[in-house]
């Protein structure tokens, strides 16, 4: 007896095996059988003639780790197809934490948390941050990675300096326990700080540390303009001394004058494959990135942390420098995004009048120049506002995309304002334009990028494949009505053409429609795999 039978589906398997037709046969949360079962017997039947049957997609780039603990800001994921999402990413985990620094963490990273960084945290240890969310639950499956930035906050602060001997051993032990009680590996955010003013040498003596549990090191790169290059060559560096897996997050090339190098960054990245290095990477497909507005300042502007920052701000000599320093196009400089009104105000929790407009418009509003309006918006909202800034080709996006290796995440930031529409629209906008619309590669070979790949990466075991034995977590759609449907003016709707949602075997989404339930688990990373 099967719980349910999936009937008359378009099988894509994940693999990259041609589509085929098949009934699929679910118990508990597995996958039980698949072919003809028409004279099977089931609790219940979905005829699902017509449509797709892939395996749940898996969001490789997620910033939902507060999202779990509210549960309006995990649909968007959900009603995408989504079934797995890897948290923690860009240096920034919620664990551990060091009593005596957490408010220092909170006001950091509440920016990326939408707004709903007032929850409690009720942990401090790796261990009990795992233990609150399986038994808070979650809708979907939860990849947990442990931030650098985190890890070094706990212990030195914002401090722009190299670690001590000490301080080195305190991260590696802080680090150890984390992977021995689960976490997939270790994610740098090298443009935010604490990472960035971490030296590529600590970030080695990290890996290695991580290479003992058999982990992997996931990187927002040092720089993604017109150091592209040699921060692809840093990741390269840190994989070969630490023996490491390696997978930069987000793969782009930002600033017009860059435009073109993902040719050279590709080839780079393909010689080092060909040498032995597991490097892969993840992309979401919109000409346009998102992040904390904050992340324009120059890095000496963070350090001591967001308190120290305002301080900074306030001073009419330093608003000065700052803006001498931007105008020069340091790394993140305004130069290269050809002017503020190629960026968006996407959350500012004080002037939600201005969201969805750009820095000119809301200067000019003020009677301000850009950079006057900037730092006293972000002393105003206490650094909390994001923004949406337009800086890529579509030509890299492309030719990223192609590429093999390629996996998929949202980088999508829990918001309440107007965020990016990746937080709502990335899976099915690869399947509807590039997939249905630009024939850029085949519905078998985006299905492999958003599934198999990211759960072979991760040494997921039993997920990513629609197989005999593999947990039930699947996604059914249209292949001729799949869409997104979410924008820069209206962020919050979700796509078009997904039908069905699976995770461990429960109905997360029936006819397109939201289902209660939290089906999803904490999955934890052990040497032999999940």
């Amino acid at each position: 007896m099967f719980d349910l039978i999936i009937k008359k589906g378009l099988i894509v398997d994940g693999k990259g095996k041609k589509a085929y037709h098949a009934d699929v046969g679910i118990q508990g949360e597995k996958i039980k059988e698949i072919g003809n079962l028409t004279s099977s017997p089931s609790r219940r039947y979905i005829d699902v003639k017509g449509l797709t049957v892939a395996p749940g997609f898996i969001d490789m780039h997620s910033h939902s780790d507060l999202g779990f603990l509210a549960p309006s800001f995990t649909e968007p994921k959900i009603r995408q197809g989504i079934t797995t999402e890897v948290v923690g990413n860009c240096g920034m985990s919620l664990a551990p934490v060091e009593k005596t620094k957490l408010a220092l963490l909170k006001k950091y990273l509440a920016p990326f948390q939408g707004g709903i960084a007032g929850l409690p945290w009720d942990w401090e240890s790796w261990g009990d941050y795992l233990n609150h969310l399986q038994r808070r639950g979650a809708a979907v499956n939860v990849v947990p990675l442990i931030g650098q930035g985190t890890i070094r906050t706990a212990v030195m602060g914002f401090e722009n300096r190299p670690a001590t001997s000490p301080e080195m051993k305190r991260m590696k032990s802080l680090l150890k326990e984390a992977m021995e009680q689960g976490a997939f590996g270790l994610s740098t955010g090298l443009i935010y700080p604490p990472g960035v003013y971490t030296p590529t040498t600590e970030l080695i003596e990290l890996c290695r540390e991580v290479n003992q549990e058999g982990g992997l090191y996931v990187s927002h790169i040092r720089n993604e303009g017109y150091k592209l290059i040699e921060a692809i060559r840093e990741v390269i560096e840190i994989g070969k001394e630490a023996s490491i897996p390696v997978h930069i997050s987000h793969f782009k090339v930002q600033g017009k004058e860059n435009w073109g190098k993902t040719k050279e960054a590709l080839e780079l990245i393909e010689k080092v494959r060909k040498e032995g290095l597991d490097i892969t990477c993840d992309q979401y497909p919109y000409t346009a990135c998102s992040t904390v507005l904050s992340a324009l300042l120059p890095p000496w502007v963070h350090q001591g942390g967001v308190v120290q920052l305002i301080a900074r701000l306030k001073q009419p000599h330093l608003r000065k420098k700052i803006e001498e320093e931007m105008e020069a196009n340091y790394p993140g400089s305004l130069k290269g995004y050809s002017g503020w009104h190629n960026v968006l105000l996407s959350y500012c929790e004080k002037h939600t009048h201005w969201e969805g407009k750009n820095i000119e418009e809301a200067a000019e509003e003020e009677n301000k120049s850009p950079y006057e309006l900037f730092f006293d918006l972000l002393i105003e909202e206490e650094v909390k506002t994001t923004m949406i800034i337009f800086a890529m080709d579509k030509q890299d996006i492309r030719r990223i995309l192609k590429y093999p290796h390629t996996m998929i995440g949202t980088d999508g930031l829990p918001s309440k304002g107007k965020p990016h529409p990746r937080l709502y629209g990335t899976f099915p906008r690869i399947l509807s334009r590039y997939v249905r619309e630009e024939r850029i590669f085949s519905l078998e070979e985006a299905i492999r990028k958003m599934t198999a790949l990211p759960a072979g990466k991760l040494n997921l075991k039993g997920r990513g494949l629609i197989r005999k034995g593999m947990y039930a977590d699947l996604v059914i759609f249209s292949p001729d009505k799949i869409s997104d449907q979410s924008t820069y003016e209206h962020p919050h709707r979700y796509p078009k053409g997904i039908e069905y949602v699976l995770v461990n075997g429960g109905i997360a989404v029936e006819r397109g429609n939201l289902k209660k339930g939290l089906f999803g688990k904490v999955l934890l990373h052990h040497k032999n795999g999940e």
